[in-house]
């Protein structure tokens, strides 16, 4: 048993989804983007449960093919139209400012004000979720019929932002495992008040930072918190000297719906991270589904790079886009619940575990099969089934034992849960029968 499989049987998992859900909670009105005070206020809220190295990266600093843009920070927004009432308030949601809009104080009519105005006609009550990164730009986001009952006339908008000369800013923690190489978990922290597509990720990864810590481990861990692209970019080029230490890696996003499991491959394809999380999300659930790599999503893709060419997949429940309240105002916090969260994080540890027991061994009595009963492993104590189990794991191991093939191949060939091939091994181990290569 590993250490993590201790944690898989002491863990409290409906107390653990309650514990993210309100965490979801907490940060849920923080304005975050790519950079300003709500990344900042996010990261001190995780720091105040699991130790964070936060890094400022200035303005105009390059990585790679990019620039670090201006930092944008806004407090407030809103339309007043003829009657002077107000139509949008960025206080009743923050997603009603566009992010990144240039700061403007101004009053014109409303054939001038509508391409500064986003909104679905296919979801009509619902806010979008825009950005303006790169281009300077000012807009407002409203719901498509608020929009359609604007009237002719003049309005007024402000939007009461900074977009300034500062710094962009991540968060890491680094828990130091028995070994040098690093397990690296990210999550992005630069959408605002969106609960699946962002706060769901970092609410995970927030309580297996706790989890983690709390463990005799294999493997050290290095859980990233990190606006999207620009801000794995600005990891990954102040980090090229050690990126040889990342061994396995998942980016863990839209992990709080009631959807099934998604695990999306790595470039790689067939990396360990690859064959353990297909393993488990596969015999997780009959609707859970493996993705092979795609160059579009999220920050595995800048992971991914060939430059770089990490082990590091996507690990989520409804993938990006794939439900209707995506990018919207209806990714709120009725949609992640506290049960999903809970699965997200015993799926999470799951696959862990397997990458904490892998490895391969030798048969050290290859010549035939060794008389198991003078070493009590033909007579197994336990129930039928779990003798059974027991009883073929240790037949399976010691056939394929001959150095090149590891724990999880023997347990995708013999089709056995790989925490009955791992104790299978500990057994044969304990017994003389094989040693680790």
């Amino acid at each position: 048993m590993t250490a993590l499989d201790a944690l898989l049987e002491s863990t409290d998992f409906a107390a653990a989804g309650e514990r993210m859900h309100a965490f979801a909670t907490e940060l849920f009105p923080f304005c975050r983007s790519i950079t300003g005070d709500g990344v900042r206020a996010t990261l001190r809220a995780v720091d105040r449960r699991i130790p964070l190295a936060i890094t400022e990266v200035p303005t105009r600093t390059p990585v790679f093919d990019w620039e670090i843009p201006r930092e944008w920070n806004c407090r407030g927004g809103w339309i007043r139209d003829p009657d002077g009432r107000i139509v949008v308030d960025f206080a009743d949601s923050n997603l009603h400012v566009m992010g990144y809009s240039t700061p403007v104080h101004c009053r014109l009519p409303l054939d001038e004000l509508q391409p500064h105005l986003h909104s679905m006609p296919e979801h009509p009550d619902l806010i979008p979720y825009r950005t303006s990164y790169y281009q300077e730009a000012w807009a407002f986001c409203l719901p498509d019929r608020v929009r359609r009952e604007l009237k002719p006339g003049t309005y007024e908008v402000c939007i009461d932002a900074d977009l300034a000369p500062g710094a962009l800013t991540y968060g890491e923690c680094h828990i130091a495992g028995r070994g040098d190489e690093d397990v690296l978990l990210s999550c992005h922290v630069c959408h605002p008040s969106l609960a699946n597509d962002n706060l769901s990720g970092i609410a995970l990864a927030t309580e297996l930072g706790e989890l983690l810590r709390q463990a005799d481990l294999r493997h050290s861990y290095r859980l990233l918190f990190i606006p999207a692209t620009i801000g794995s970019l600005a990891w990954l080029a102040a980090n090229q000297n050690r990126l040889d230490r990342v061994r396995h890696g998942l980016v863990l996003t839209n992990v709080g719906d009631p959807g099934p499991p998604h695990y999306k491959r790595s470039r790689r394809e067939t990396a360990e991270i690859d064959r353990a999380a297909a393993f488990v999300v596969a015999g997780w659930h009959a609707d859970a589904r493996v993705h092979p790599f795609s160059p579009y999503g999220y920050d595995e893709r800048q992971f991914c790079a060939p430059g770089f060419n990490l082990p590091v997949g996507c690990l989520s429940r409804t993938p990006y886009g794939q439900y209707p309240q995506y990018h919207t105002s209806a990714d709120n916090l009725d949609l992640i619940r506290p049960d999903a969260l809970a699965d997200s994080l015993r799926l999470c540890l799951h696959i862990l575990a397997v990458l904490e027991g892998n490895a391969a061994y030798e048969n050290l009595q290859p010549f035939g099969e060794p008389q198991l009963g003078r070493r009590g492993l033909y007579d197994l104590e336990g129930g039928r089934q779990h003798v059974e189990t027991m009883r073929m794991a240790i037949l399976w191991v010691l056939n394929q034992s001959d150095g090149s093939q590891d724990l999880l191949h023997i347990a995708e060939r013999a089709a056995l849960p790989f925490e009955a091939i791992l104790a299978a091994a500990r057994k044969l181990e304990a017994a003389g029968l094989i040693r680790q290569t």
